[in-house]
C-alpha cells in the first residue's frame, strides 16, 4: 500500500466536509484504487489456502467512505477509513474476512459479525455440541499468535437460555458474535510484503471460519 493513501485518510479528518472531498475528489479515487490493487494481492495470497476469496470482486468488497448520518448526532460526511469485506459482514450467515484500514488504526479481522438471532442461535448449538472442537481451534498456536480471543463486544451477562449454565462453554455461548481481530500498525501495512503478511493472519483464523460455517452446511 502507497504512504499517500493514509496520508489521504489523515488529510481527510481534518478536513471532513463536503467543499474539500468534492475540490480533492481525484485524491480520493487515486487512494481508493490503491486499497482495490492491495485487495486483489492481498485475495491472490489468500487463496493459497481459501480459493473461494477469487470468486469476489476486490472493487465490490470495499465499502463506501460516504457515511449515513440520518440517525447519528456526528454529522461528518466521510469515513475516514477504508473497510473491505471478504465474505464478511453485518447479520452475515458466513464467516470471512475483513480489512480495516486506517492511519494508526487499522486491523484485520475474520469470523461472524453481529448474526441475526435465527444464525445465531444455530450456532450456540453447534458450539455446544462441539466444544470440543471448537476449544481446541481457539487454543491451537498459531491462531494465539495473533489473536488474544474472541472479541466480547455485547456479551451477555448470562448463559442464554435452552443452555446449561454448567456446559464447557458456556462463557462463549454468551457472545453475540464470533470475531477476532489483530491491530496492523501503518509500517507493517505499507511493508511491501504486507499482502503475504497479512495473509498469513487470515490463514491463522480459517480454521475458526471453516468451524462456524460447517453449522450451516
Amino acid at each position: 500500500m502507497k504512504s499517500s493513501t493514509l496520508q489521504f485518510l489523515k488529510t481527510l479528518e481534518k478536513n471532513n466536509n463536503r467543499d474539500w472531498f468534492n475540490t480533492n475528489k481525484d485524491l480520493y479515487t487515486v487512494a481508493r484504487q490503491d486499497v482495490i490493487s492491495f485487495i486483489e494481492e492481498l485475495q491472490t495470497e489468500i487463496s493459497g489456502f481459501d480459493p473461494e476469496v477469487l470468486k469476489m470482486d476486490a472493487a465490490k468488497s470495499l465499502f463506501r467512505i460516504y457515511r449515513d448520518t440520518r440517525f447519528s448526532l456526528d454529522k461528518t460526511p466521510y469515513k475516514t477509513n477504508f473497510g473491505a469485506s471478504l465474505g464478511m459482514g453485518k447479520g452475515s450467515q458466513r464467516a470471512g474476512y475483513y480489512l480495516h484500514v486506517e492511519p494508526g488504526r487499522s486491523f484485520v479481522s475474520g469470523g461472524l459479525y453481529q448474526p441475526d438471532s435465527a444464525v445465531l442461535k444455530t450456532l450456540r448449538k453447534f458450539i455446544s455440541a462441539n466444544n470440543d472442537a471448537f476449544q481446541k481451534i481457539l487454543g491451537a498456536s498459531g491462531f494465539r499468535n495473533n489473536f488474544r480471543g474472541l472479541s466480547t463486544e455485547s456479551k451477555l451477562q448470562r448463559v442464554p437460555a435452552g443452555f446449561e449454565k454448567e456446559d464447557p462453554v458456556a462463557e462463549f455461548l454468551k457472545l453475540k458474535q464470533f470475531v477476532v481481530s489483530h491491530p496492523v500498525s501503518d509500517t507493517y501495512l505499507l511493508d511491501k510484503d504486507a499482502p503475504q503478511k497479512l495473509a498469513g493472519i487470515f490463514k491463522s483464523m480459517k480454521p475458526l471460519n471453516d468451524f462456524l460455517n460447517s453449522a450451516f452446511s
